[in-house]
This record gives structure tokens, sequence and C-alpha cells, in this order.
């Protein structure tokens, strides 16, 4: 049995640039992103028999590959030329879906680290991240971006640019001592309890990007200075730049943002938050915010509706975490 471990996310700025229909046309995009100590789990066994067998929110027990209903799982064991004979289960430390931290890319990097090693090969994760983009994007021509597989498979706290031949460059924040931690301790994330289908949103922007460039470009150019501040432990400034990127975001397409969000969003500032927005797509899941130490109970107190999640950077990426017999 094989089982991979692999990392949810945040992302700071820049957000959306990632989608093909900006990047493509109208220069590279740029995310700047976070791995986090939340994970989605997938365990690879080989079965009794030839049958195939995938436990995910519910069960299918299928005799051949092209009768899996789901489908990242179904084209992830076409790719690597997987035929029967595998049982495969996922377990989410986080509800799996419309949270806004990158769940459905995340399942399929673990998948594909698991299906790899079940058959004897070692993934990296510019490998797993290519796989999975390939497998969403243009297998199953999903709508999104690109930066919840790369993030998923690199780890880490990383700037993502996204060039128009397709290539994308990862690379690290590096910080001085001490602040990474400082800047990580002034993070709070916040589950709204609203959940959304990304996809929808995802399609809604894409159809807008033309009337909405310079958006888009002040966006990447913001996900380009983020870095500065946040090695250096510029609060102030990463909070200011996150507080800008996400009501630049919320003006692209409808559903992002929404009355009840604004007015969270709002009572978060009021309370003493210095910046910051929702994660993903929009419309629901997780609010990220920077609190300064000594404001953290107010806004805790002003978001008392809503559910604390604690949590740290994860620098490992996806990986085998259990190989048995």
């Amino acid at each position: 049995m094989f089982m991979a471990r692999t990392p949810l996310r945040i992302t700071f700025v820049g957000g959306g640039t990632d989608i093909p229909d900006y990047y493509r046309n109208y220069g590279h995009g740029m995310c700047v992103s976070a791995a986090i100590n939340k994970y989605i789990y997938v365990m690879v066994n080989k079965k009794f028999d030839e049958k195939i067998r995938v436990s995910y929110s519910r069960t299918e027990i299928v005799d051949k590959v092209e009768e899996i209903e789901h489908p990242t799982v179904r084209e992830a064991l076409k790719l690597l030329d997987i035929k029967g004979g595998i049982e495969i289960v996922s377990i989410s430390d986080i509800p799996s879906s419309g949270t806004g931290l990158g769940s459905s890319s995340t399942f399929l990097v673990s998948l594909l680290n698991a299906l790899h090693a079940y058959i004897g090969e070692h993934a990296s994760a510019k490998t797993l991240a290519e796989e999975a983009v390939k497998i969403e994007r243009y297998i199953l021509k999903e709508p999104g971006g690109k930066q919840d597989q790369y993030i998923a498979a690199y780890g880490g706290f990383r700037s993502l640019r996204f060039h128009s031949n397709e290539g994308v460059t990862v690379t690290p924040i590096i910080a001085k001592n001490g602040n990474h931690k400082e800047f990580q301790e002034s993070l709070m994330l916040l589950y709204t309890g609203r959940s959304r289908r990304s996809a929808d949103i995802h399609r809604r922007q894409a159809m807008g990007v033309s009337e909405n460039v310079d958006k888009y470009k002040r966006m990447v150019e913001i996900a380009e200075s983020f870095p500065r501040y946040a090695g250096s432990g510029n609060l102030e400034m990463c909070a200011k730049l996150m507080d800008e990127n996400w009501r630049l975001k919320t003006k692209l397409a409808d559903g992002i943002s929404d009355p009840w969000i604004d007015e969270h969003y709002e009572r978060a500032l009021r309370a003493g938050a210095l910046g910051g927005k929702l994660l993903g797509a929009g419309g629901g899941g997780f609010i990220l915010l920077v609190v300064p130490k000594e404001k953290r109970e107010e806004v805790k107190g002003a978001m008392s509706d809503l559910r604390e999640e604690k949590f740290s950077i994860d620098f490992m990426g996806s990986n085998i975490i259990y190989v048995g017999e």
C-alpha cells in the first residue's frame, strides 16, 4: 500500500492571473501562494481481484477504468496506463470542495503521486504539477488556472509565474531569520461556512478578461512586489497589497463577492485587521486576514460567527508518507 499526503494552499495575491485567457494573450500571470499543513491523503492498494474500487464521498466498484464516474480518477488511471486490480481511498482534513483552498487539484496531485509510487516510479514535483494541469485543463477542459497544481506539488511559500508558452517558474520567497514566522503568526484563517462551485465563477471570469485587462495587469504588479515585503516582514504593506488585490478581483466577475462577504470583511478591518481577502474563486470558503498580534482577540470577537482554522506553512509539498507490504 502507498499513501501520499499533499497540502492544501492559501493564495495571497495574483489569483486569477493564472487563467490561460489572461496569460496567453496579455502577458505573464503571477501568484504568491503558500502550502499549508492541511492535507488530502490518498491511499492506493493492490486489490484481491481485478476490479477497481474508488472511495471518496461515495464508493465506486467497476470492472474497467472507463466505467469510473469520478473524472480525475478515471483520467489519472488512463494517463498512467493502470488497467485494474486496484483500490483507491481519499481522506481530507478540510471539506473537499468549495472552500477556496485548491482541494480538487490537491486531490489530483496526491492521487498521481500515489499512483506513480504504485507502479514503481518516483514523480518529481514538476511532473506531478504538469500531469495534473494536463488532466484538469486539457483532457477534462475544466475552467480555472494553474497555481493550485503547482503549489500542491512543490509546497512552501512561493511565487509562481505563468508564461504565455505554458511554462511555469516556481520561486521560493526568501526571508530573513524570523520574518517567515512573524508573517505566518499574523495570518488568521476563517471559514465562512459557505461553499460554492468555483467552475461557474471561473467561466464568468474567463468571459470578461478582455474587459478587465488593466485590473489583471495591476494584480500581476502586486504579485511581483509582494515577495519583497513578505521577505522583509513588512506586514502593513503585505496587508495593503492583499486588500488592493481583493478589491480588484471582486470587479472581475459576478459572484466573487456579495454583501454578506463584504460586510464580514469590513467588520474585520474595523476590528483591527490590516487587510485580507477571500480565498479561491470567490463566493464562499475561507477568508484570510493579516492581523497584528495585539488585535487578534478583537478580530476574533468581531468574527465570532466564523470558525477559525489554525494552520502553518507546509514546506514539503506532495510526498509519499507510507509504503507497506
